[in-house]
């Protein structure tokens, strides 16, 4: 019998612990153990931040092997399908290969949490791929401590929108520190390309950069600009037109222009990344569901769209398109616990027509329908048991757009029932 990706991930999950323990030491024994395999990896390029390494890595992705360059790449966390966690040159991992590498690292005695678990099968399969012309790994929490800080000559490091989460795990609780976890550790031989940030927070990872002796490429040497209508990607040499019906926020779009800008620079050329755009797409993020078991739940007249955003800054973007679409907006809310869920919600106080909330399925550190409703104080606000339900509380002949969101994990279980 076959191994299912959702056992496979399951029976992970009881013997790793799935609880953070920020320490690079117990990775740092395996990998010695097994002879230093993540030193053998081609060109690792470290993508960290706050928001956006996903939509960052997954256009560099395209725009790679559209150069015809092999990748492989690590991302956290999969959606639906753990072995989407794993992308080996030119297609995922399979289960089995999981379970092999996972028996191997086990011999090592160590004990890992799940994530360096992980980690360590990315370096082993990895290692085992020919031709690879680059390897990218987006890293956890924060980055000082995570199993993801693992080399010393990185051929990059790419740092995503900072902004202030997770601020459990840090003292003081600033955004000083958030930065400092983030960028502070950040390798002295190696080019660091910064996102668009806000001005305070620039003004925090320059500071603490001042003394890395890596090439930095700030955010000023390019922009998106509009013309005609059109969102444009320019720098001093370039104008790049981003034709795309798959990207449709801002904040996507400025992701996909930071990419563009570590694209060039790495040698693709322009007429290579004008045709790829249109290709590129971000599963989970601001992703419309136009075929599959739940359209089955809806009018023909009716669009559902997912989005994974978990942060006040994400929710900023999400809503930011939501306000620009002419139709009645109806929203199904899960989220996490550490996710700031009452501010969050807060940032959509004028969108919905009506807001369901739901209870993550699954997921231990889920906030209630209950307890989300109570977060909403809005007259227009219904908990339901499951997605269904909340379709069925939502869906009738009325033009709408119903967006599911607030947490990659709903998104994840969405996506997998679709």
């Amino acid at each position: 019998m076959l191994l299912q990706p959702a056992n496979l991930y399951k029976n992970l999950q009881k013997l790793y612990s799935r609880r953070i323990n920020l320490d690079l030491n117990r990775i740092n024994k395996v990998l010695k153990k097994l002879h230093s395999p993540h030193l053998e990896l081609i060109n690792p390029i470290n993508i960290l931040g706050s928001d956006g390494k996903m939509s960052i890595l997954t256009s560099l992705k395209y725009f790679f092997e559209a150069n015809k360059n092999k990748v492989n790449a690590f991302t956290s966390p999969h959606l639906y399908d753990v072995r989407h966690r794993f992308f080996l040159k030119n297609k995922f991992i399979t289960c089995s290969q999981i379970k092999s590498l996972t028996k191997i690292i086990e011999k090592t005695k160590v004990k890992l949490t799940l994530f360096e678990l992980l980690t360590c099968v990315y370096i082993l399969a990895s290692k085992k791929q020919k031709g690879i012309s680059y390897n990218l790994i987006e890293s956890g929490l924060l980055f000082k401590k995570d199993s993801t800080n693992l080399w010393k000559y990185p051929k990059a490091q790419i740092i995503s929108n900072i902004n202030f989460q997770h601020k459990e795990w840090i003292n003081p609780k600033t955004l000083h520190e958030i930065c400092k976890q983030k960028v502070g550790s950040l390798s002295n031989n190696t080019i660091i390309y910064i996102n668009k940030q806000k001005p305070k927070t620039l003004k925090i990872i320059k500071s603490l950069l001042k003394g890395n002796n890596s090439k930095i490429i700030f955010p000023h040497s390019w922009k998106i600009i509009k013309v005609s209508n059109r969102y444009v990607y320019k720098d001093k040499k370039n104008k790049i037109p981003i034709i795309t019906k798959n990207i449709y926020s801002k904040g996507l779009i400025n992701n996909l222009g930071f990419a563009i800008k570590i694209a060039l620079d790495f040698g693709i050329k322009k007429k290579i990344i004008i045709k790829t755009i249109p290709k590129i797409k971000y599963e989970g993020r601001l992703q419309y569901i136009k075929s599959g078991k739940l359209r089955k739940h809806l009018m023909t007249n009716e669009k559902l769209l997912i989005d994974g955003c978990h942060s006040l800054t994400s929710g900023k973007n999400l809503n930011e398109y939501l306000k620009s679409l002419k139709e009645p907006i109806y929203g199904i809310w899960g989220m996490q616990k550490n996710k700031m869920p009452k501010k969050f919600i807060g940032i959509f106080k004028k969108t919905f027509v009506k807001l369901i909330t739901l209870t993550i399925p699954n997921e231990p550190n889920a906030v209630t329908a209950e307890k989300l409703k109570s977060f909403s104080h809005k007259d227009n606000t219904f908990t339901s048991k499951n997605i269904y339900k909340a379709l069925k509380l939502i869906s009738n002949k009325e033009k709408k757009t119903i967006v599911v969101f607030g947490s990659l994990y709903l998104v994840g279980d969405i996506l997998s029932k679709n």
